[in-house]
């Protein structure tokens, strides 16, 4: 009985590295063409994987995570530097409150487990990044990201980032208030110092002061500004729609849409998206020049 385990364990340890040195040669073949920076994902099928696949509530979210880690490898290994995930939106708080609390404690049990030490993470010097409105948190979930963002902060190969209570309109008005606020104190200042608010009305249409909102105040505080536009964006599901995830990111970014679910995304529609995204790349950074 321990032979046959023996021989089904070195079987399966041959197969896995046999599968690694046909990923290393597919992506040596990708690198001849541009490689991605960035790869967003709308992790979009969990629950219904679940249903097709008789699964127990809250299982579909368990088997994404996995795909997501799985996933996270691939892009490793190809060399993509920043991996974005949508992982819970503003608008999932008004789902069913157990199902809101079930992705929350999800949320810190997967949090934990990928700080440990043997943990992809920590193999890959993986850096985490938890992108949103982080208030909206449980208070568990908010503590549990902020811990994984110091203890992963000096990690520097690749860059994941979980985006939760995230939407695109959320994130924009965030950064509105915000610049709103900085330019505030700035006329607080300027009045500190003597200056009449007829002066400083003078002053900022003459003199363009630092009075004015402007566009790169609000892409600098936008929750997105630690890593560069995403290159693709992919929703897995066969969805066609962005969910208010990215709109501001996304104006040149390559679209991919696959009708697998989430929990079934795997290697073949990595290859395929890079490869796609290879053939329109010159295209999109045309565009991206005469912005």
């Amino acid at each position: 009985m321990k032979r046959m385990q023996g021989v089904q364990n070195s079987a399966t340890h041959f197969l896995g590295k046999l599968k690694y040195l046909f990923r290393k040669f597919a992506f040596a073949v990708l690198s001849a063409g541009p490689i991605p920076t960035h790869i967003a994902f709308i992790m979009d099928g969990n629950r219904r994987f679940a249903r097709k696949n008789n699964l127990k509530d809250g299982s579909g979210h368990r088997v994404g995570f996995l795909a997501l880690m799985l996933m996270l490898r691939y892009c490793y290994e190809l060399g993509v530097k920043y991996v974005t995930a949508y992982a819970f939106s503003v608008d999932n708080f008004n789902r069913d409150p157990e199902e809101v609390k079930y992705v929350m404690d999800l949320m810190v049990e997967k949090i934990e487990e990928l700080l440990k030490e043997e943990s992809i993470v920590n193999s890959y010097g993986v850096r985490l990044h938890f992108i949103g409105n982080l208030k909206l948190l449980s208070e568990k979930a908010r503590a549990a990201a902020e811990k994984a963002m110091a203890a992963t902060a000096k990690n520097n190969n690749v860059v994941l980032l979980i985006c939760v209570a995230y939407s695109s309109t959320d994130e924009i008005l965030n950064a509105v208030q915000e610049s709103y606020n900085e330019k505030l104190r700035t006329l607080q200042e300027l009045n500190s110092n003597g200056s009449n608010d007829n002066q400083i009305k003078v002053d900022c249409n003459e003199k363009d002061l630092e009075c004015a909102v402007k566009l790169s105040d609000l892409e600098r505080l936008m929750y997105m500004s630690v890593c560069p536009d995403p290159d693709i964006l992919v929703r897995t599901s066969g969805a066609n729609r962005l969910s208010n995830f990215l709109l501001w990111q996304s104006t040149h970014t390559y679209l991919y849409s696959p009708v697998a679910l989430w929990p079934e995304i795997s290697f073949w529609h990595l290859i395929w998206m890079v490869l796609s995204f290879q053939r329109v790349q010159h295209k999109l950074e045309k565009k991206r020049k005469q912005l």
